[in-house]
């Protein structure tokens, strides 16, 4: 089981960025794919970015143009920039690694973007 671990969270300014890490315990090359997902109180949890073990991407059309999701093979990390950050933006950010029929998750990294 591969244990995730985020980090690079913190409080930016509006039209501000931050990079986000992943750090993965296994070789990420095992998943089908990685994404980002964000979550804000008493609502569900949205994916925001994905990368295939392919490298191809997709973005949730609410970040399409600020948030760019990238991979590093050998180092087992995925990166989120986020650029043009939104007070929109602010949530809490979780890895995901997913091989159906199996998904890990890591604990998570709050974002706050002021206005």
């Amino acid at each position: 089981q591969v244990q995730l671990v985020e980090s690079g969270g913190g409080l930016a300014q509006a039209g501000g960025s931050l990079r986000l890490s992943c750090a993965a315990s296994g070789s990420i090359l095992s998943y089908d794919s990685m994404a980002w997902y964000r979550q804000v109180p008493g609502k569900q949890r949205e994916r925001v970015a994905w990368i295939s073990w392919r490298g191809s991407t997709n973005y949730a059309d609410s970040v399409k143009g600020r948030l760019i999701i990238s991979r590093d093979n050998d180092k087992n990390m995925v990166y989120l920039q986020m650029n043009s950050l939104k007070p929109e933006d602010t949530a809490v950010y979780y890895c995901n690694a997913n091989q159906p029929p199996d998904t890990y998750w890591g604990q998570g990294t709050q974002v706050t973007v002021s206005s």
